[in-house]
């Protein structure tokens, strides 16, 4: 693995080709084979088939509850997702992601809460895609920074993560079993 140079400016994240992303107020944007927009109650299903793909969870409610907090408190919190330009109902990712402030003296600062692609959207630029439009939402609130968490031994986020830009911060999660 090659160590990434402090001296080398960061590769800027654009959206990938064939992305539609969503500008200010939640328009819709799109450049070809995927479009991105906030999330719709009828996403849910497709979200939580998603995302116990990946995590072998079914966790409907969550995925309700976070839906309904995006919408509720519009300002701050996000829940967007990729869908095909040629088929709008094939859902291809999702992104959830809020503003948090002041939790252990850390500034208030975007964080991604969730990232999920489906297994035959991957290295068409889903991800990428998603995860520029939910910074450009925490920029346009003034946010500076975007954090996340992943799993040590969680090989793929944290090779997508690091191939875009993001790097260890300044926390240390610790845990303790209460059983």
């Amino acid at each position: 693995m090659q160590k990434r140079s402090a001296k080398k400016p960061r590769r800027r994240v654009r959206p990938a080709a064939g992305a539609t992303t969503r500008g200010a107020g939640g328009a819709p944007t799109s450049a070809g084979r995927f479009t991105i927009r906030p999330a719709r109650p009828g996403d849910i299903p497709a979200v939580t088939a998603l995302d116990a793909g990946i995590t072998s969870l079914a966790k409907g409610p969550h995925w309700q509850d976070l839906l309904e907090r995006s919408r509720a408190r519009q300002t701050g919190h996000f829940f967007l997702v990729a869908t095909s330009s040629a088929n709008p109902d094939a859902l291809l990712g999702f992104i959830v992601g809020e503003i948090r402030a002041w939790e252990f003296g850390s500034a208030p600062c975007g964080w991604v809460y969730a990232l999920g692609v489906a297994s035959g959207a991957r290295g068409i630029g889903v991800g990428e895609a998603l995860l520029d439009a939910i910074a450009r939402e925490f920029r346009r609130l003034g946010m500076t920074k975007m954090r996340t968490m992943v799993a040590k031994l969680n090989a793929l986020p944290m090779m997508f993560f690091r191939a875009e830009g993001m790097m260890a911060g300044p926390y240390i999660q610790l845990e303790k079993n209460l059983e």
